[in-house]
């Protein structure tokens, strides 16, 4: 698909609206191009072989205008739309949470994101709701912080993942360096923070899989990050991201109580079994079982658990079976997420092209698991999108009254300063009043972390404390 365009200036906003259409490997834009577009005056003239003419929408400015008539020429040739219409961004429910705090009501909301975006009703009342529930918790104190480590190793790999993570079993020879460098990054920056008299919110540890590496080396980590972050401050919560049951045993569970986490996540993403083996795991919905029913009994109170809308040979079937389980176990969340074929995954560089059966059932997939999660007395609480997300939906997190993800709450909405840890980790010091973001981030290689550290240090330092370092004399 060759397409030409008389304005140079909107080639990314046409881009992403193609390629919700076709795959974009297949767009390329050329002076020569079967699809023409072009703006002479207040008319959008596009077409391939037929020419459609529309008009300008004087409420709109000219990319939004282009943005939704492209989008509608590309519905009238293809024969089916999307949810979210020439909405592509990350956050839909931001423009929900602006429009209510400039006193729209749910029925003004739906009207907006429709004449905007083309977006559905069913979508524009998710946003909202979204909105309405997050804007109770979102910190407004820009004197905190929230916490991030993560832990870049695994079990396995799955077939999806494109996250900075490592198969523990071949880099065994890394992690305990990785360890002492993540404790030197944790205790460098924790004494700064005890010094200003910082207030820590959130504290979350993630990954890749944390319970990933041995029992002895999670208790030290665990301390290190408890010592530095959690004891002794009023945080509103400690979440550890276990992730895989293939990962967690008593132990470990054993180690969180020690150290007050208060929120864990049991992934399966299917509790159909000849998935879990096709996407490359190593349990079965019966480990799953067992390691949830364990926390249970070691009095773990808040326990998320998460779906994949859209796994390679799944249908409705297989959804319906998945909410069938995870009812029986009774969560206090659940985040359902869409597949998203990332760069640098297994399943994008294979010819494995994934996915569902088609974009009917991905819809009815999703509505299966919005409803089920409504119908156990859940209520969404936050939500976001990628790219390349199967049928172009969203992720979504659900969950039982307080029992909601307060960190993932502020990581989304980028309400409070983040101050992350390990390598890949992404830190953003957040300015409240202008609403201006600065952020730093950690190499994503193992081995450059290591080596890196100081740097790493350095770039949080100078961002969040303003100082320089020398580090040749400590």
């Amino acid at each position: 698909m060759k397409i030409s365009l008389n304005n140079i200036k909107y080639k990314y906003e046409i881009f992403q609206i193609f390629s919700l259409f076709y795959n974009q490997d297949e767009i390329e834009f050329s002076d020569i191009g079967e699809f023409k577009i072009n703006i002479i005056k207040n008319n959008i003239i596009m077409g391939n072989n037929i020419i459609k003419e529309y008009s300008f929408d004087e409420d709109l400015t000219e990319k939004e205008n282009i943005k939704k008539y492209v989008y509608s020429y590309l519905v009238d040739t293809f024969g089916y739309g999307f949810p979210y219409g020439t909405l592509v961004g990350i956050r839909p429910s931001k423009i929900a949470s602006k429009l209510l705090k400039e006193g729209f009501n749910e029925s003004e909301i739906i009207k907006y994101y429709d004449k905007y975006y083309l977006a559905s009703s069913e979508k524009a009342k998710l946003c909202t709701e979204v909105a309405e529930n997050e804007k109770k918790l979102l910190n407004n104190d820009s004197h905190k912080v929230s916490i991030y480590v993560g832990m870049p190793f695994c079990p396995t790999r799955c077939i999806y993942c494109s996250f900075a993570s490592n198969p523990i079993s071949s880099v065994k020879h890394l992690v305990q360096p990785y360890l002492e460098a993540l404790t030197k990054e944790i205790e460098y920056i924790g004494k700064l923070i005890k010094e200003r008299n910082i207030e820590i919110d959130c504290v979350y540890f993630g990954g890749g899989t944390p319970t990933s590496v041995d029992e002895e080396s999670f208790d030290k980590i665990m301390r290190v990050i408890y010592d530095n972050f959690v004891c002794e401050k009023n945080i509103r919560e400690f979440t550890v991201e276990c992730g895989r049951a293939d990962s967690i045993n008593f132990k470990k569970l054993n180690t969180m109580k020690k150290f007050n986490v208060d929120r864990i996540s049991i992934n399966p993403q299917s509790m159909n079994n000849r998935t879990l083996k096709m996407i490359g795991r190593s349990h079965t919905k019966e480990d799953v079982i067992n390691i949830f029913n364990m926390a249970r009994k070691l009095c773990f109170e808040n326990i998320n658990m998460d779906i994949i809308i859209g796994l390679a040979d799944e249908g409705i079937n297989e959804i319906k079976n998945t909410m069938d389980e995870i009812e029986k176990l009774n969560p206090d969340s659940i985040t359902i997420h869409g597949l998203s074929i990332k760069r640098g995954s297994k399943l994008k560089d294979s010819d494995n092209k994934q996915a569902a059966r088609g974009f009917d059932e991905i819809c009815n997939m999703y509505q299966e698991a919005h409803a089920r999660s409504k119908k156990i007395g859940m209520f969404p609480y936050y939500m976001y999108r990628q790219k390349n997300m199967i049928g172009n939906m969203e992720n979504t997190g659900y969950c039982m009254t307080s029992k909601e993800g307060i960190y993932n709450m502020e990581m989304i909405e980028d309400s409070e300063s983040i101050l992350a840890f390990g390598a890949d980790g992404v830190s953003k010091y957040v300015d409240t009043k202008t609403g201006r973001i600065d952020r730093t981030a950690n190499v994503k290689d193992v081995k450059e972390y290591i080596n890196r550290i100081d740097e790493m240090i350095t770039r949080k330092v100078q961002l969040f404390f303003k100082e320089e370092l020398q580090w040749q004399n400590h």
